[in-house]
């Protein structure tokens, strides 16, 4: 990845500033859905936006920080896990939600992941939003211990990662039809394995510095998986 863009200053701005920001990003999804990584450019985004390409450049300085922005800004909502009152029916609505994101035509969460493969600022800022989410997930994890469907030492991200992973896997990587079974088939598994201790946290993990999902999640507003449901 060899793009020179930086990340975009971290300022949430309010009034016109705050309306040519969401007409961009806006203009940035809407390109990168339709056209792709490589035909997205400042000057069909500025055009699409209804602002002068020197607006873009300056406060973007390219195509990596727009991007960048635009995943930034996913992370700035208030998605919450499902709750549907069962750990299986949780993790079925989160691999839906995955599921919907990635077959949806034009795929905006699709069309992120393969730009986060071209430029590094996207990238950077996907590993913060994917970092957010797991640990809003964290929620599905815990309601299930309280209600005694999991061992109190369940690894909270690692059971997430292992509940969704069948989804990217089949629809990212094999490319295959969706599946209307695939989100239960998938959540049922990591279910099953997780209240048999596949997922229990190496005793003394806690001691040993390793993170704790709780307090991961209370870095940042508790408010989602997948970049779909935040990104659309």
């Amino acid at each position: 990845m060899t793009d020179h863009e930086t990340r975009p200053a971290a300022r949430r701005p309010g009034g016109r500033t705050a309306r040519v920001r969401a007409q961009v990003l806006d203009a940035v999804r809407a390109e990168l859905a339709e056209r792709g990584y490589d035909h997205l450019t400042v000057e069909g985004v500025a055009a699409r936006a209804g602002v002068h390409r020197t607006t873009v450049h300056r406060r973007w300085q390219g195509i990596g920080g727009l991007l960048a922005d635009v995943l930034d800004a996913a992370g700035e909502d208030d998605w919450a896990a499902p709750d549907t009152g069962s750990l299986h029916g949780d993790l079925t609505a989160l691999n839906q939600e995955i599921q919907d994101a990635l077959t949806v035509r034009p795929s905006l969460m699709e069309a992120l992941v393969a730009a986060s493969f071209r430029s590094a600022a996207a990238a950077r800022a996907q590993r913060r939003l994917w970092e957010d989410r797991y640990a809003r997930c964290a929620d599905v994890v815990e309601r299930a211990v309280r209600r005694g469907e999991l061992p109190p030492d369940t690894d909270a991200r690692r059971l997430v990662v292992a509940a969704t992973a069948p989804v990217y896997h089949e629809l990212l990587l094999l490319r295959s039809d969706p599946d209307p079974d695939l989100p239960a088939r998938a959540a049922a598994g990591a279910v099953a394995a997780a209240r048999g201790g596949v997922f229990a946290r190496p005793r003394g993990a806690a001691d040993a510095g390793e993170p704790d999902p709780s307090a991961a999640r209370s870095a940042r507003p508790c408010g989602g998986l997948a970049p779909g449901p935040a990104s659309r």
